[in-house]
């Protein structure tokens, strides 16, 4: 489990491609201080094993499924990635309960600069507007923000991203027509889940 608070800008190295999978090699010096062989790690949103460990890079496997679904497989060498260690429960939960499964992926639509915060306008798969809710938590990139808009008609997602963010992620490298991978809130999938099973009244 995570938290949606990045710990880390890692830069991928190297990608073996193979038929089934890929591997990938990310520098993260400071993540291995505490990444250990097995241990899950978030990249991108998307909660990865970390096969080897190799001086300040760890590598990872990526199933064709999960190169299918999130937007791992446009990354490139060279590439800045969001790194998230999995969380403590020992340690104060900012953030919001992310699980590292990436929903689908959305379009950046714009980001707009501001006096001291970024406005950025993601168009989301129809099928998952019904789990965000403005003032609601979504992740993209592995990223724990705040909902400030919806448009149901044109599927867009608002969310304005405070200077920490954009210094501290690579959401402040976005441009028109980049993917990001997007997690909905957890608890509103429970909640349609149990509605669908009658364990809830509408009423």
């Amino acid at each position: 489990m995570f938290t949606g608070l990045i710990t880390e800008l890692g830069t991928v190295t190297q990608i073996a491609r193979g038929e089934s999978s890929a591997l990938f090699t990310i520098k993260a010096p400071k993540s291995l201080l505490e990444l250990a062989l097995g241990d899950s790690i978030a990249v991108n949103g998307t909660c990865l094993t970390a096969t080897s460990i190799i001086a300040d890079s760890f590598t990872a496997d990526v199933m064709v499924q999960t190169l299918s679904l999130t937007s791992l497989a446009q990354l490139e060498i060279g590439s800045t990635v969001n790194l998230e260690l999995a969380a403590k429960m020992d340690m104060r939960m900012g953030g919001h309960i992310v699980q590292g499964h990436v929903d689908g992926t959305a379009t950046v639509q714009q980001v707009l600069p501001g006096e001291k915060w970024a406005q950025c306008d993601i168009q989301a798969p129809e099928h998952l507007m019904k789990y965000v809710v403005a003032q609601g938590s979504i992740t993209l990139d592995g990223v724990s923000l705040t909902v400030g808009a919806l448009d149901d008609s044109s599927n867009t997602i608002t969310v304005w991203l405070i200077p920490e963010t954009l210094a501290n992620t690579n959401l402040s490298d976005k441009k028109p027509g980049d993917l990001v991978n997007v997690e909905v809130d957890i608890l509103a999938k429970y909640v349609e889940r149990l509605i669908a099973k009658g364990a809830i009244d509408e009423r």
